[in-house]
């Protein structure tokens, strides 16, 4: 009983099996179980802005060497893009060669297109550079924090960061002293709340058992069985790859986020973990400054698993509805989901919403063919989700080596014995907290 109150990983398989439980026997009790996990995974939302301004800023202001903070930022984004048109490739021709969607011959006009109003609100459809790079400035510096865009406030704390390292030491150690003090607030209050991440695993899985059915958890069809091998692959031959060439083992860092990960795959959401999976990057013996460039970017920018599902969804509703593709019209989506696949961090329902946009800007595709998959939305987030953290992950652990930012003899002690980290691991259910970055007088 005693390991259970202190283990965040058995608590949260508890609540897991709880729910499958209480949604299969009692269906008819849990349509309001919702709001556990959505009100868990909104908790976590609130501090995300302040917590990423922080991190971002006191990195900056950390690395002495804006130069250094510039290089790392350029290599972070040339890999971002790569991977995600590795990921985007991906799904193509994973649905080109087993056609999820081929001989369902659906009448688009037998569709209910009215389910997918309250998606089509959200729709922003990003189908050029302009548009793309416009959306990542705020209206306000206010707004910044107020909207959903994780982005928005990466590039508001880098120029704030930027600004504050070129003022003399007498202005800039305040602030930046200040800022570290405020992080420390943020990270207690994301501790309490993470304490709460059973319950919010319970609700979730308590509704969509009940209202699928316990079925829904393991079999929705050929295109998710086909998702999930297609992510897998990517996530232990590409990802696992990539690892291997600087020496560390895929299975390893998925056994170090193991708690993070049993998390994500309850809400179905990597916001959740994102505090706890930054302070685990820099215990791994990343330097913080690379984390906190890294992580949060990666967010918006480094969607592996959302990639993927992206252009096999749109290839498998053209499919399904008997529409001709040419390799033109590949080349179209691939260009267009390039830029549509940044704009899902934050966004509600993102991966509908996106898929909305990108068929609005593809009109050859029926919109409508959307409605085939509503209903395995939430079972495609768990692996979406899952692999959107685990590539962000591995970005950092790449980026790290890359730059020469991370500790090799450290990171193999910590993959290779996990137990002997917890002593210097901020659990975020412990009471003492620790930051992933050092506090601000300690930063010259």
């Amino acid at each position: 009983m005693q390991t259970i109150k202190k283990s965040l990983f058995l608590q949260v398989i508890i609540a897991l099996i709880f729910g499958c439980v209480v949604g299969f026997f009692f269906p008819q009790y849990t349509k309001d179980f919702q709001v556990l996990g959505d009100a868990f995974v909104k908790l976590v939302k609130m501090l995300i802005a302040p917590l990423v301004f922080c991190v971002v800023v006191l990195g900056i202001y950390g690395a002495g060497d804006l130069k250094k903070a510039g290089k790392v930022g350029l290599k972070t984004i040339l890999y971002f893009e790569v991977m995600t048109t590795v990921a985007l490739l991906l799904g193509v021709v994973v649905a080109y060669i087993f056609k999820p969607g081929a001989g369902m011959h659906i009448d688009v006009h037998s569709l209910d297109a009215a389910s997918l109003s309250k998606y089509n609100e959200n729709v922003h459809s990003v189908t050029n550079f302009s548009d793309f790079f416009l959306n990542l400035i705020p209206q306000t510096a206010v707004g910044a924090f107020t909207g959903a865009e994780v982005l928005q406030v990466v590039l508001f704390a880098i120029i704030f960061g930027i600004a504050l390292s070129y003022l003399p030491n007498d202005v800039k150690d305040p602030v930046a002293s200040a800022i570290d003090k405020v992080s420390q607030v943020i990270f207690k209050m994301m501790g309490l709340i993470v304490k709460l991440a059973p319950i919010g695993v319970f609700g979730a899985v308590a509704f969509t058992v009940g209202k699928y059915g316990l079925s829904s958890l393991m079999n929705l069809g050929y295109l998710v069985v086909l998702y999930y091998a297609c992510v897998i692959f990517f996530v232990v031959v590409i990802l696992g790859g990539i690892l291997r060439l600087f020496g560390f083992n895929i299975f390893k860092l998925i056994r170090y986020l193991k708690e993070e990960i049993l998390v994500v795959c309850g809400t179905a959401s990597s916001d959740s973990v994102l505090p706890q999976v930054m302070n685990k990057l820099t215990q791994l013996g990343i330097k913080n400054t690379t984390v906190s460039l890294v992580v949060p970017s990666g967010y918006s920018f480094n969607l592996d698993g959302f990639s993927i599902y992206l252009t096999l969804a749109v290839v498998f509703i053209a499919q399904a509805t008997g529409t001709a593709l040419s390799l033109h019209d590949l080349m179209m989506i691939l260009i267009i989901t390039l830029f549509t696949s940044k704009g899902a961090h934050g966004i509600p329902a993102s991966a509908i919403v996106v898929l909305a946009a990108t068929l609005n800007s593809f009109p050859a595709i029926p919109a409508v063919g959307l409605v085939l998959i509503l209903s395995i939305d939430w079972i495609i987030g768990i692996i979406r989700a899952v692999s959107n953290l685990i590539g962000n992950c591995v970005a950092a652990v790449v980026i790290g080596a890359w730059e020469k930012d991370l500790d090799f003899e450290r990171a193999h002690q910590v993959l290779n014995h996990p137990e002997l980290a917890k002593a210097a691991e901020t659990d975020f259910v412990d009471d003492a907290m620790v930051l992933p970055f050092p506090v601000a007088k300690d930063l010259n």
